[in-house]
């Protein structure tokens, strides 16, 4: 006795092809939707390490200048000047870094293709001016909009926009950034440790 062989009919196979259609949809847009996600989280990740790093370059050498003298165009001149944009200080490399010994420092913008970055120049200080000395410029941070510095006056009790023309450091500086992504990034302030041998030790009224 022959057995019939069932094959699936037309309308079996059309309802396997769109269930196995849906099914497809379905995971791509669970793979996309995880794959945007991953995305986006290595993007928070790197904004994270690029504050970090920038805040941990300041507070380190920033926060540690130096009130040294030293001579510029023939002139003696005390080596921490700042203004709204810019700021110049000395400080300590480690001994483990390729500069060691003092430093002379210099923060300052610098225009790139529609965007800004922001530069840090690094040379070996001498007391005596030295144009031999070259200065390497190195990128701390990029797509900047605003980047701006205040210097606490703890004789005055005030902030002021620039320091120059000093005989001491300021009790603190603040700088504020503002990146091109519109991430949040509170005002920075650095207490430089060698300004309360100058000013007294007085603890500054803030006026945040």
């Amino acid at each position: 006795m022959l057995c019939k062989q069932r094959g699936f009919t037309l309308l079996e196979v059309l309802l396997a092809m769109s269930l196995l259609s849906i099914m497809m949809v379905l995971l791509f847009a669970s793979l996309s939707t995880s794959a945007r996600s991953w995305s986006l989280g290595e993007q928070k990740i790197a904004q994270v390490n690029e504050k970090a790093v920038t805040y941990g370059f300041l507070k380190r050498y920033l926060g540690n200048a130096r009130p040294l003298w030293g001579r510029d165009d023939g002139q003696r001149v005390f080596m921490f000047q700042g203004q709204r944009h810019t700021v110049k200080f000395v400080s300590d490399m480690p001994l483990s870094s390729a500069y060691k010994g003092l430093q002379q420092f210099e923060l300052y913008l610098d225009k790139h293709n529609d965007s800004q970055r922001l530069m840090v120049s690094v040379k070996p200080f001498s007391f005596q001016e030295n144009s031999e000395i070259k200065a390497q410029p190195q990128i701390l941070l990029v797509q900047i909009t605003s980047f701006k510095i205040h210097y606490f006056d703890a004789e005055v009790q005030e902030w002021a926009q620039q320091w120059q023309d000093k005989e001491a450091l300021p009790a603190l500086v603040k700088i504020s950034i503002e990146l091109a992504d519109g991430s949040p990034w509170p005002p920075m302030i650095f207490a430089l440790k060698r300004a309360g041998m100058q000013n007294d030790n007085r603890i500054p009224n803030l006026g945040l």
